[in-house]
Parts: structure tokens; C-alpha cells; sequence
């Protein structure tokens, strides 16, 4: 099997090479959580203090949500951060998930992914360099660039957390 990124037909290179690693790991995303009950789903680990799957597959969403917006130079709506968030909870956690299914959680995430996907769309290789600030604690500076590697980055960084979960939910069985 050959592995290579290749960049959407209607974005420009670097855009679409970039873009290309958030597909890369979307996919991924939806291979290795491919058949989770809503027990596993809901999974937090051996000792129950772990973030489960959908804790984490919400706050990828999320975090990739706030993304397409500022990329889009555009501010989170209140209605979305409602719907979507908050991006931690009061004692500094991933907010709790329990009772969502694996489908609802991964059509969320799809709608996002597809949402970048438009933004990107709409992206020059020069824009690329434009900056944008993040952080919900602190403000952080970063370019576009940056923030679409950051959200392949990100997703790939949490699913080492799902694989682990797996792993741990299958022994326990």
C-alpha cells in the first residue's frame, strides 16, 4: 500500500497538501473508533479516570470547530459554543459525555471536517501566512498554516488515547 498526501483538486498546493493530512487522520479517526458500542464509547479507562472516546472525539470537534471559524476570520458563534462546547470544564477537564452514540458524535465531526474542507476551498497559499490568535486560557498567536496542521496534529495526538482505550476496554472483557 503506497501512502502519500495529495493536495485537493480545487485548493491551492500548499492548502490542499495540508488539508490532505487532516483527511489523512479523519479517516483514521473513523477506522479505529469503526464499531464501538455505546459501552465503549462511554469507556473511561481501568480505573474510570481517563477521558473516554466520545469525551475525546467531542473535543476534537470542538477544538477543530474553533479553528474553521478563525480561519475564516470569523468569531464562534454563541449558538455553536452551546451546542458544541465548552472547550473544558469548570475543574479545568474535558467536559463529561455519556449516552451519545458513535454515529451522532462522527456526523458532527464529519460536518466540521467538511466545513474546513470549505474554508479551505477558499484559501490562498499566501493567506496561509495570515495570523490568527487561540487559546482559551491564555492568547496564542499562530498562523493559518499552523492551525491546519495543528487540527491533524491534534486528532492524531487523541487517537493514541482512543487505541489506548480500546486496548484497555477489550482486556477488561
Amino acid at each position: 500500500m503506497l501512502y502519500d498526501l495529495k493536495g485537493e483538486a480545487n485548493m491551492s498546493p500548499v492548502v490542499g497538501l495540508l488539508y490532505s493530512a487532516v483527511t489523512e487522520n479523519s479517516q483514521r479517526l473513523q477506522r479505529i473508533t469503526d464499531g464501538m458500542s455505546l459501552e465503549e464509547i462511554d469507556y473511561k479507562g481501568p480505573n474510570h479516570n481517563f477521558n473516554s472516546t466520545a469525551q475525546l472525539i467531542k473535543h476534537i470537534t470542538y477544538v477543530d470547530l474553533n479553528w474553521v471559524y478563525r480561519i475564516n476570520g470569523l468569531p464562534l458563534p454563541q449558538t455553536l459554543k452551546e451546542q458544541h462546547g465548552p472547550m473544558i470544564d469548570e475543574h479545568g477537564r474535558l467536559p463529561m459525555v455519556q449516552g451519545v452514540s458513535l454515529s451522532i458524535l462522527m456526523s458532527t465531526y464529519e460536518g466540521v471536517i467538511t466545513m474546513l474542507k470549505d474554508a479551505c476551498a477558499q484559501l490562498t497559499d499566501d493567506d496561509l501566512a495570515r495570523i490568527v490568535t487561540f487559546g482559551h486560557e491564555n492568547e496564542k498567536q499562530a498562523t493559518i498554516r499552523w492551525g491546519i496542521w495543528h487540527i491533524a496534529d491534534h486528532s492524531r495526538y487523541h487517537q493514541a488515547h482512543i487505541n489506548q482505550l480500546r486496548r484497555w476496554y477489550h482486556e477488561a472483557r
